[in-house]
């Protein structure tokens, strides 16, 4: 198979938006709004993702984008049901409504990539022997939450990962958010979680915020902060956050991935769906931010 920038692993969803109790039925998940992103930024990308076959036809999207997929048909598609007030879209509760199902390691194509991105859901997609797996084959990013988000009841909880210390000697990139670094650390100072994480393995480490993103790589911390002019498109903010700074690494200094990161996703915020601007007004912008 013809080698990708970006591998992308997870499950597609089909989730529910609700905003002052009107509903949206909108794609979702880390391997639709990330891949989307690592294409518009000049790279390839594909996408290996479970999801029930009438749902198919979500994945043309990323077709369009240029995005190479390779679904498998599950009994079941991921989806998250997100309830928001539009007078405060930066909190939200979220109830899972769906599950694609678990990984086995063969219906993960064997496709040479520069960087493999694990984007689960929620915990129970992936396992550690799967981490290890694709470990084997590139250097993996991956989002913490397919790890520690827990389907309990009607609700998503934190749970210990048990595997973690083993676990995260097979990431080279980690994704948390502020939440999930203080559960994992106990640790309410950033600076001092991303260094307990950084010793567990990982050689850099993204934490974002609703104030903007932090990158901890080769023993400096780096900050952007995002100032979007709204959060019509809240949902999929880390994905994009996240995806866009694995991008721009492909080329960039964690310093200046870090910037694109905010950048992108603060304009992200702005837009439902997947960001599809334009890299040479980011480009632009940050020049005028930061010379």
């Amino acid at each position: 198979m013809d080698a990708v920038d970006v591998l992308m692993v997870g499950n597609f969803a089909k989730d529910k938006l609700i905003v002052d109790g009107v509903e949206e039925i909108a794609s979702g998940g880390g391997v639709y709004y990330g891949s989307v992103v690592v294409r518009r930024l000049g790279h390839s990308a594909a996408v290996a993702t479970r999801l029930h076959p009438d749902d198919f036809p979500r994945l043309e999207e990323l077709k369009a984008e240029g995005v190479r997929v390779y679904p498998t048909a599950a009994q079941g598609t991921s989806g998250i049901a997100n309830y928001y007030k539009s007078e405060d879209m930066e909190r939200r509760i979220c109830k899972p409504i769906g599950f694609g199902g678990k990984y086995a390691l063969e219906q993960i194509p064997l496709i040479p990539a520069k960087v493999i991105m694990l984007s689960p859901l929620y915990a129970g997609e992936v396992d550690l022997s799967i981490l290890k797996g694709l470990a084997a084959r590139a250097p993996v990013a991956m989002d913490i939450q397919g790890f520690i988000r827990v389907p309990v009841g009607d609700g998503l909880e934190f749970k210990p990962w048990r595997e973690m210390t083993e676990g995260l000697k097979s990431v080279n990139y980690l994704k948390v958010d502020r939440a999930e670094a203080e559960f994992i650390t106990g640790c309410n100072n950033l600076n001092d979680s991303a260094w307990i994480l950084y010793d567990l393995g990982p050689k850099e480490i993204v934490i974002t915020e609703s104030a903007g993103v932090t990158v901890f790589a080769d023993g400096q911390f780096f900050h952007a902060p995002f100032d979007p002019k709204s959060l019509s498109g809240r949902t999929g903010r880390g994905d994009t956050c996240f995806s866009t700074y694995i991008a721009k690494r492909l080329e960039e200094s964690p310093e200046v991935a870090c910037k694109w990161a905010a950048e992108v996703t603060s304009r992200k915020q702005e837009v439902p769906g997947p960001w599809k601007g334009n890299p040479a007004e980011v480009q632009r912008a940050i020049q005028a931010k930061y010379g």
